[in-house]
């Protein structure tokens, strides 16, 4: 009898940190849905065209704080001393280092709190904590700093088109800041987004800084939204019928790996690995809802004319399922925050941009010593995938059944890279990691080295600079002036070598401004 009740004193604190942390998934699927009810509310009631931005930002502001304490409590003050911490710096800092200054700073307050709530509190729980946010908020806070760098400190030839369409010209409000920050929409599950994309969506004026005003005129009405709830809940029924199925932890159980023979092992990691997927779905889409509902999320217009709402979506399904390659799975999942670290990182980076931009992801998703073994992993595949991509694949282009017969086998290899990658990503751990890839003879790190050194892939600066650049140019069906060519009417959009000519009857420009119709270059013409 003593034995039994001394069980049962010491499972009451596993019985309460269980449903502690039961309720905080509860918690937070309770806020997802009234965030998209809420969203609703605010597009329909705080409408841009009924509302000042003003009252717009301040609502959107409220209401995401309200959700953060609603569902992490008193830890939601990290959002406002993160926030706050970087502003500081904004403000103080001058613009030629404040982008550096606010990713140390941001990065670190991130990396210290993930580090206190792994090895402090709550080791290998996977419910909803408060970094979760502090994430999303680290994106927004160094994204909004590198674009007020680029549009206060860059001159305007040193920028990339895109780095042109999301510069910022002034400095935000403290309003404004957090209301980018911490809007009800994105506080608790995201995605990021631009700070110029989200000020348009408050101001009514959705896509002002990425159209053309020939194209803004001629499609000034913006359709409504629907929200695509029932993606969502399907995939959470979907993880909640399947995830105890295949646990992956059986990958590293003894008597699976004893008695399996190795395709066994294989199909069943990839199945594993499949189940786990549908709860990300389920948080991305019901994100990319929530702000769809509330009118954000307009990307114009597709080429049949249906409205498009994909601006900031976190994700696309199919692709992710029929990626083909490493690099079209990485580009289809997690979308924004894969456009995060390469505006951020990718670009910019002089050395090695591969390596630092797998590391920064690395240390962005957490403390788990099992995120450092993914990404390094992650280096090795993108340059192997990389390397066959560039000398195997032109031999099966000759003909559609030997581009299907490469495109099977590169579905295939790819769907076990990415299981064989993400492995330590679910497990944590670095014991149970490397006992995975024992068990495979880490034959993938192996193989990969061996393509990535023999197969010769020339470095990135040298392949763009090698390629044929694509110029988007201006074709005029009227008389040709000068002037600015995005107010032309009667335009269509081509794709060719940027030869600078121009005639009487059109234009190819590779800049912003144009050529006089006495520029003629018959040189540039016959190339």
């Amino acid at each position: 009898t003593l034995s039994f009740s001394r069980s049962l004193t010491l499972a009451r604190p596993l019985t309460l940190y269980t449903h502690t942390h039961i309720l905080r998934t509860v918690n937070f699927v309770v806020c997802q849905l009234c965030a998209l009810l809420s969203a609703f509310w605010f597009r329909l009631f705080l409408h841009p065209s009924k509302t000042s931005p003003f009252i717009r930002h301040v609502v959107a502001t409220l209401l995401g704080l309200y959700f953060a304490l609603f569902c992490f409590g008193w830890y939601a003050l990290h959002f406002l001393v993160q926030s706050g911490l970087t502003y500081g710096i904004m403000i103080l800092t001058g613009v030629e280092h404040m982008h550096k200054y606010c990713l140390l700073v941001a990065l670190s307050y991130l990396s210290l709190c993930q580090i206190t709530r792994v090895y402090v509190f709550d080791y290998g729980m996977y419910s909803a904590d408060f970094t979760g946010p502090m994430m999303v908020i680290t994106q927004k806070i160094t994204s909004l700093a590198f674009e007020i760098h680029d549009g206060m400190a860059r001159k305007e030839e040193h920028l990339t088109p895109g780095q042109k369409i999301l510069a910022i010209r002034r400095m935000p409000s403290l309003l404004e800041y957090f209301s980018y920050n911490c809007n009800f929409m994105g506080i608790l599950a995201g995605p990021t987004s631009s700070y110029n994309d989200y000020i348009a969506f408050i101001e009514g004026d959705p896509r002002r800084h990425r159209d053309s005003e020939a194209d803004r005129k001629s499609k000034l009405r913006q359709s409504e939204p629907s929200p695509n709830v029932a993606t969502s809940f399907f995939c959470l029924l979907v993880f909640l019928s399947v995830c105890k199925v295949f646990p992956v932890e059986r990958n590293i159980d003894d008597d699976f790996i004893a008695t399996m023979p190795f395709y066994a092992q294989v199909v069943y990691l990839y199945l594993s690995m499949l189940t786990t997927r549908p709860k990300y779905y389920f948080v991305w889409t019901l994100a990319d809802a929530i702000n769809n509902a509330a009118g954000f999320g307009f990307n114009g217009y597709g080429d049949d004319g249906s409205p498009r709402w994909d601006l900031i979506s976190n994700l696309r399904i199919l692709n992710i399922e029929l990626a083909t390659s490493f690099k079209v799975f990485l580009d289809n999942w997690n979308i924004q925050t894969a456009h995060w670290l390469k505006r951020v990182c990718y670009e910019r980076c002089p050395y090695h941009p591969t390596a630092a931009t797998f590391i920064l992801s690395a240390m962005w998703h957490g403390a788990y010593p099992g995120y450092y073994l993914t990404f390094l992993t992650g280096i090795v595949i993108t340059l192997a995938a990389r390397a066959v991509r560039h000398n195997v694949r032109p031999y099966f282009l000759h003909s559609p059944t030997h581009k299907l017969v490469y495109d099977v086998i590169t579905w295939a290899a790819t769907q076990i890279a990415i299981c064989y990658t993400v492995v330590p990503f679910v497990l944590l751990s670095v014991g149970p990691s490397i006992k995975f890839y024992r068990s495979w003879y880490f034959c993938l790190h192996i193989g990969c080295v061996l393509l990535a050194v023999a197969l010769p892939v020339k470095p990135r600066h040298l392949r763009l600079k090698d390629q044929p650049v694509l110029m988007k140019c201006y074709v005029f069906t009227r008389k040709y002036d000068c002037g600015d060519s995005n107010s032309r009417s009667n335009r269509r959009d081509i794709y060719i070598n940027p030869y600078i000519y121009c005639t009487w009857t059109w234009s190819c420009c590779p800049s912003e401004t144009c050529c006089s119709s006495a520029e003629t270059n018959e040189e540039g013409r016959n190339k």
